[in-house]
This record gives structure tokens, sequence and C-alpha cells, in this order.
């Protein structure tokens, strides 16, 4: 009987691609297509030979290399990088070229002379990953190179790569002359309707939206600049030790040290480096004084957790890295029923050593007690632990563990807090399979957050801003994300978020600020962090500094298509209009696949971070006029200028209103529709073909409503319908003061939308309509 068993084998596997590869085409082609072959003759052939590599194949910017071992594979990995960057010194930077590599060891199937599988997958996904001119490895391949290579490895967390279902172990190879370090990125996804302030994803308060595959680190960035020491004592707590039998016992000694980071946090008269920085030596061998320097503070607290049952032991130990000595060391015993004395021992002990002198209102807020029910606190913990990992599918397995802490203690502002903040998440991320719109989850964070603000965290003040901010009302959000300042300083989070609100109020030199005022607390900070800097920059028309901090954002996350739009604009600005197509091709196809529309002067205009009703003119003016400049199309229904509609539009509580349209509710808009009103639906193709209001028809408001289309389906004294996302969606407003500026005379908003018409049951069908009421 013939074996039908597929042959399989282990081998190391290197993934190469050559950064911008289409970008040094179009500039020039033969001088590319040259380069790349004397690069491949000279360097990379001779290296492959030397270290046994056989190429498997070769694509026009990349290559698929089969190694012996991962010792070679590095080898040969690293020789090559350095190579390339020296032949290079004298090439202007635009013409350079640069590879993104990544090397892991896995069992692949053979087919012929290719490979096929999982360990090829996981090389390609982290060589795009990678930073240019660096190199990733896979922990597969990491466990094969200890005490080999002498190559100083970085472990940058685990990574959450597409199509591969676990998470995969990452570490970078740091080696003279390579890449600058920077951050693995984790999955975006389109937004729509975000705040007005530029709030892309809630990340204020308490890190809770920590992504340790995210840490930061440019030539400003903590690895490669001695910081100055602050003004105060300076501390990172490092992540203590999970010592319990149970290795699931994690989340708990993670949590433990980030409530002591946030408790240290909230004391004006200490510096505290933030969790996101310090999680990134999580499950490493640091050295005490590097780490310090490297994070510019001059204490490290480190530490361990025994969890045993209902018993617990806290290890600490806190160090002078100056002298490198310790300061004290202790350990607290106890059950979980007072883990929260526990904890404050050990804060206690931190203050006192550090002669730190409490205000009163800091001794007020250390006083209070979030929750006196040890399960509770271990449920929010463990929700926490899921929201860390800023996933569609982490966030729904944090919201059950919420709901049952506050089951459990329905006085816990803290868990409110974070529920509220899972519901912003997922409204703000439009995330579709959580099954609920965007208003649904707007109403159950708006009730959560309610209920946290009874006993305010500084996470409720920043979840509070952050929605406030959404709905237009500016001057309440900065007294609220004063607030979460005034409660935690050290939030580098907090910063970051009001930095946003700033920018979108037109103060982008005092945003600028405040973004240097987090990347400080968090050397290590996410791109986040960096694209709001450069927002900041744009605003202040620094066109080049701006660029290049977003060329870095998007060389770490490449997958958030108003980065492209913003790079387009400055391009425009600056006159580089060579590179411009490159990067509208990089925003459709992000958008399109998605359901959204094609980058256009007007899709920029209103959805630039939301509803750019109430966002800064000027800002929005410069952002689409450097997109007209770049050779930016105009879009759908541009022949009338944005003013003379968007006059007509007022908000209220988020809620939009159009002067000269009647409002209607479901039950007004399903007569008018029975009595042969025209019903439009103006989200997008996709939300519309997913599920509409049976009869209504769809015109995209961004793609393809204009005077001619709307022509093509009513006259204009026909009764017109325009219909949306919600109550809090601006797409059916703006739908229908358009109408209004076109001369239609019997126009309706139906604000409530297509949620408000399902929850009336009302007939509901998932294909196009199609109809043409001209003539």
């Amino acid at each position: 009987m013939a074996n039908d068993h597929a042959e399989r084998r282990l081998v190391a596997v290197l993934a190469a691609d050559i950064v911008g590869y289409s970008r040094l085409i179009e500039a020039d082609e033969a001088g590319t297509l040259a380069a790349i072959r004397a690069l491949r003759c000279d360097v990379v052939d001779p290296l492959l030979d030397e270290y046994h590599g056989r190429i498997v194949k070769l694509m026009g910017d990349g290559a698929i290399v089969e190694f012996g071992s991962v010792v070679d594979a590095v080898a040969c990995a690293v020789a090559v990088q350095k190579e390339v960057i020296a032949r290079q010194a004298d090439v202007p930077p635009d013409r350079r070229i640069h590879f993104r590599m990544g090397i892991n060891l896995g069992d692949v199937v053979v087919d012929g002379d290719d490979l096929l599988g999982d360990g090829i997958n996981i090389a390609s996904r982290l060589e795009q990953l990678c930073e240019p001119g660096g190199l990733y490895v896979s922990g597969t391949a990491y466990d094969q190179l200890q005490g080999k290579l002498g190559l100083p490895l970085e472990f940058i967390g685990e990574q959450h790569v597409k199509n591969i279902t676990r998470p995969v172990r990452t570490y970078r190879v740091q080696f003279e002359g390579g890449a600058r370090k920077s951050t693995a990125r984790a999955p975006a996804r389109r937004r729509w309707g975000l705040a007005a302030a530029g709030l892309a994803v809630l990340v204020a308060g308490t890190a809770l939206f920590y992504r340790p595959w995210e840490t930061f680190e440019d030539g400003a960035a903590a690895g490669q600049q001695v910081l100055a020491l602050p003004d105060k004592p300076s501390i990172a707590v490092m992540p203590f030790d999970n010592l319990s039998s149970d290795p699931e016992q994690a989340y708990f000694a993670d949590g433990m040290t980030e409530d002591l980071i946030t408790d240290l946090s909230k004391l004006s008269g200490i510096f505290v480096t933030s969790r996101n920085s310090t999680f990134a030596y999580k499950e490493k061998r640091a050295n005490v004084a590097q780490v310090a320097k490297q994070l510019g503070v001059q204490y490290v607290l480190e530490g361990s957790v025994r969890r045993q049952g209902d018993q617990v032991r806290i290890n600490a130990q806190l160090i002078d890295a100056r002298g490198d000595h310790h300061l004290w060391a202790d350990r607290y015993d106890g059950s979980m029923d007072n883990i929260f004395a526990l904890q404050d021992k050990v804060i206690a002990q931190i203050v006192s050593a550090l002669t730190v002198e409490l205000t009163a209102a800091e001794k007020a807020q250390a006083a209070k007690i979030e929750t006196d029910n040890p399960e509770a606190y271990d449920l929010v913990l463990k929700g926490l632990e899921h929201l860390h990992r800023d996933s569609e599918k982490e966030t729904l397995l944090a919201i059950p563990l919420l709901e049952k802490a506050i089951a459990i203690d329905p006085d816990y502002g803290r868990a409110y807090a974070a529920l509220a903040a899972a519901n912003w998440r997922i409204a703000s991320s439009n995330w579709e399979s959580a099954n609920l719109s965007f208003e649904r989850m707007m109403e159950r964070a708006n009730q959560n957050l309610a209920l946290a603000l009874r006993n305010p965290t500084p996470l409720a003040y920043a979840v509070s801003a952050e929605i406030l901010a959404k709905r237009g009302h500016y001057d309440e959000a900065f007294a609220d994300i004063s607030k979460a300042i005034a409660l935690a300083p050290n939030d580098p989070d907090i910063h970051v978020s009001k930095a946003r609100i700033l920018n979108a109020k037109g103060r982008a030199t005092e945003a600028e600020q405040e973004a240097h005022v987090a990347m400080r607390l968090d050397p290590q900070f996410p791109p986040s962090y960096l694209r709001v800097l450069a927002l900041s920059l744009f605003h202040q028309e620094k066109y080049q500094e701006a660029l290049e901090d977003l060329e870095v954002v998007v060389s770490r996350q490449s997958d958030v298509p108003e980065d492209y739009a913003t790079i387009v604009s400055c391009l425009g600005h600056l006159d580089r209009t060579g590179e411009v197509q490159e990067n509208i091709g990089k925003f459709d196809a992000l958008s399109v696949p998605a359901g959204y529309a094609p980058l256009t002067v007007q899709e920029m205009g209103w959805w630039w971070y939301g509803d750019v009703f109430d966002y800064d003119r000027a800002y929005r003016d410069r952002v689409q006029e450097g997109l007209r400049m770049a050779g930016v199309q105009e879009g759908a229904g541009t022949d009338i200028p944005y003013d003379s509609y968007a006059r007509l539009i007022s908000k209220t509580n988020g809620e939009y209103n159009v002067r000269g349209t009647t409002r209607v509710d479901a039950p007004m808009a399903k007569r008018l529709l029975d009595q042969g009103a025209t019903m439009i639906d103006v989200r997008s193709p996709l939300s519309y073909d997913r599920a509409h209001a049976a009869g209504a028809i769809s015109i995209s408001v961004i793609t393809e409503l204009s005077k001619e289309a709307l022509a093509k389906v009513a006259r204009k004294d026909d009764p017109i319908i325009f219909s949306c996302h919600g109550k809090y969606c601006g797409d059916s407003a703006y739908s229908a003061a358009k109408a209004l500026v076109w001369g239609y005379r019997n126009v309706y908003h139906f604000a409530g939308g297509f949620p408000a018409w399902e929850d009336a049951h009302y007939p509901i069908e998932s294909t196009p309509a199609v109809a043409d009421k001209s003539g």
C-alpha cells in the first residue's frame, strides 16, 4: 500500500522582503533593479553559501530561505543586514534598500522544492512585523540560540499574527549597525464616528490598554538615549514573578504589579514609569542598573507573589540603582481578605524610604477602599488581563468577568469603569462580530460610566473625557481629563488622551507638550503616542517632522488607514507628489475591503477622527488642502461647499439635529415608508448588505451621495427619509442637510436609524434594494 503521508521536516526558515519596494521601483525602476541584483550577487548569495542556506522561493521584493540550523540562519541574516547597511552609506536615504527579516524554527511540509505550512507562515508574519534593517525570531528559534552567538535578544511579547491561532513568542535580535528599535504591532481596525478629539482607541487610565507587543523605541527612546533623572524621586516597578504552583495565577502577579504602579502613580511627589515600559522586561533577566538607566529612574522595585488557595505571600525589595544597593527588602503574608492591606504596606514602605510627603488629598485617596470583596477583586484582575490584550475576542471575554464582579459588589467603581471602557472600545472600534451596534455599546458605556462616577477613579474620568469629546463637549472633557491627571499624574495614557483633545481644539503646541510628558513617563511608548505627536506637529505646519514621525508609526503599525491619509497630506504640503500614489494605495487597500470608502478629500474632511463638525476648522482645512495639493479626488457630493450644509447641523448630548428637516422616530418612519416615501440608508454598502430596513435603498454618504445620485431616486417634492447607524451617527444628518441645499423640500431625519428600526421589530432585509423614481 502506498504511503499517503506528506514528507515533513523541521527546518529554520528565514523570510525577508525589501521595504518600500513599490516606491523604489516607481522612483527609479532600472536603478533599483540594478542595485538589488548587485546586493544579491555581492552580498546575499555568498553569505547564503557560507551559512548553507537554500532559497526556497523568490518574489519580486522578498524571499523564503531554508537553513539546517537556527544558528546559521541568524548568523547569516545578521551578516546580510550589516553588509547591506555598510554598502549603502553613500546612497541617499530615500534610495537605500532595506530588508525586514523574520526567522522561525518549525515543522514544514515538503512539496518538491517548495516548503509549506505554519513553519513558513510564522517566519513571514514576523518579517512583516519587523522594522527596516532588523531581525525578529520566534520563541522556538530563540530556544536554540541560548549562549551560541553572543547577540542580545530582546523579548517583545507574544505577537498575535494573521492566520495563526496561538500567539507567537517574539524576540528582537540586537546587533551593531542594525535598525533602530521600534514596536511590534497589534491589529488595528478601521474606526467610524470616533470622537472629534481624535480618540482612535481608548488608552486612558491605569494602563488599561497596555499592549506588551507594542513597546516602542526610536532614536529618542530609552534604549538609545540617557534620560535625565526627574527632579523628584523616580521609580520603576518591575513585573512581579509568579511563584504560585499554578502558572494560571500569572494574571494575579501581573495585577498586583499593576496595582502598585497605579497606586504610586497617584502620588505627585514620585515619578513612576508606566507599566508599558516595565512590562517590556517581563520574563527577562534584566540588570537593574541597566533597566534604571534605560527608563531614566533612580529606584527599582522587584518582587514576587505566591498564592496558594486563600493565602498570599508578597516578597518585595527596593533598590537604589545608582549605588546598586538595597534600601529595604521585606515579606508580607496574609489572606485574600486583607490583600489591600498588604499592598498598602508595600506602598507605605516605598513612600517612607523615598521620604515622600503626601498631600492631604493623596492621604484621603489612599484611605479609600475600592472593594472589600476578594472575589470581586480577583474577577476584575482577570477581566483586566483580557483587556490588556486589546482584541475583539479578548474584550468580549473580559465583559462577563467584570459584570460578575459588579454583581458581587454593586459599588465597585473600578469594575464599572473597566466595563465602560470595554463598551467604549467595542463602540469606537466598530467590531462587527460583537453583534452590537455602535449605539448599543454607547448606551452601555454611558450607563456603566454613570455608575463608575459614583466612586470615581482615574480611568472613569478618562473614559468620561473621551466620550464627552465625542459629543463635542470639550469644556467638560477638559475638566474630566484634568481630574484624571490630578488623581494619577504619572499615567502616560491620560496625558496622551489630553493631547488628543487639545489637538482637536487647535491647541497643538500644548498637545505636543503633553505628548512629550507621556513619552517621558513611558520611555518605551507605543506607536499611538508618536501618532499624537505627529498630528500636533502637522497642526503647527511642521510637515516634514510630522511626516518623519508618521513614517516610523506605519513601519510598526501599518493597518491604520488614517495614518496614510495624513502622510499623503504632508506630502502634498511638501510638494513630494512622487510618493503619493503608494500611500493612497495603502489607505484604499485597508479601507475598501472593509466596506469603507477609498481616500477622498471629502471622506477625510468629515471623518477626520470622527465628527469633524466640532473638530478644529483650521486643522480640517489644513488636512484637506494637503490632500488636494497631492492630487486626491474630491469625492461624491462636492458640488456644494461644506459650510453651506454644515451650518444646518447642531448636536445636543452627542445627538444630531438638522434645521429645516422633520425629525422622525421609527413608527413615523415606517408610516412614511408605507405611504410611498423613499428611505435612503446612507451607511456603507457592507453595513447595508448585512441588514437594513425592508424597502430602504442604499446610497452611501461618502462614496455615492451626490446631487445626481439623489435625482435618480426622488423628485424635489418627494418625501425622503435619511437613515444611518443611530442617533450618535452623523451620516444621516449630513445627508439630510445636503439634500436641503440641493433643493429638496420634504426631508425627514430618522435619527434613530437602523438600530431604532430593529428595536421596533419592523421588517428587515439583507439584500440590496434598487429603485429609480426619476422622471
